[in-house]
């Protein structure tokens, strides 16, 4: 099982989560316009990063579902995005940003095959993080996301813990992958307390088969290191680990 750092707040309470649910069930309309962050050109976010009340519903293609955003986190890779960072590549503004979504489906397009309305949801809305991402984000009322890039959302996590995943976790998987990682290797973790070095040290431990998980943190961040199955915490602000065996 994959633990989490706790949040601060939910997003939406529980009487807010079902009341969506039940309007979803009554069939109430979905609009035309709704609110979300949108910037219309790159720079920094204080400056570019605007909540409308305007924005237009986006369409929905027939591999797609359309999601009643419950929770949205926030990645590096939004911040560099808005920056323009990698604008060559990039679909240009106006973009609602976001990446990692969760939340129910509210209607299918013609070819999607499993998920239904009501379905609770979580995923990357975006296939290639930097090729041309959507301009209709995460940061919104509704989304659309093809069905292949969700999964139902376990029943044992909240929206916001499953909001916060799927980037993070891509990262961390294809990072093991690329560097081989199998049964019975060592693993050192530079940061482990952080997003995406909570879980490396799970999945190396855990569905890789490391034989030992080492990582590096702040004196206060040990035991939380050593509580995801680091065999070995690293004090970096005492040790070098670059010292040790």
């Amino acid at each position: 099982m994959v633990k989490f750092l706790e949040q601060d707040q939910e997003i939406l309470s529980d009487s807010t989560i079902s009341a969506i649910s039940m309007a979803i069930n009554l069939g109430t309309s979905i609009p035309s316009k709704i609110q979300g962050w949108v910037y219309e050109e790159y720079g920094k976010p204080a400056n570019v990063l605007k909540l409308d009340s305007n924005v237009e519903l986006p369409p929905l293609k027939e591999d797609q579902v359309l999601i009643k955003v419950v929770a949205a986190s926030l990645n590096p890779v939004d911040f560099k995005r808005m920056h323009g960072m990698f604008k060559d590549i990039d679909s240009p503004p106006p973009t609602v940003p976001g990446y990692d979504v969760a939340g129910v489906v509210v209607k299918v397009g013609s070819q999607v095959k499993k998920l239904k309305e009501g379905d609770e949801v979580y995923g990357d809305i975006n296939e290639e993080g930097l090729n041309h991402p959507k301009n209709h984000g995460s940061l919104a009322e509704y989304t659309a996301v093809e069905e292949k890039l969700l999964a139902l959302k376990p029943k044992n996590l909240s929206f916001v813990e499953a909001a916060s995943l799927p980037l993070a976790l891509e990262t961390a998987y294809e990072g093991l992958e690329r560097a081989g990682m199998s049964v019975g290797k060592t693993v050192l973790v530079l940061g482990g307390a952080g997003g995406v070095g909570t879980l490396i040290i799970q999945l190396a431990k855990h569905v890789f088969g490391a034989s030992v998980v080492a990582s590096t943190a702040s004196t206060k961040k040990l035991d939380l290191l050593r509580s995801l199955g680091a065999d070995v915490a690293i004090d970096y602000t005492k040790e070098n680990f670059e010292d040790l065996p």
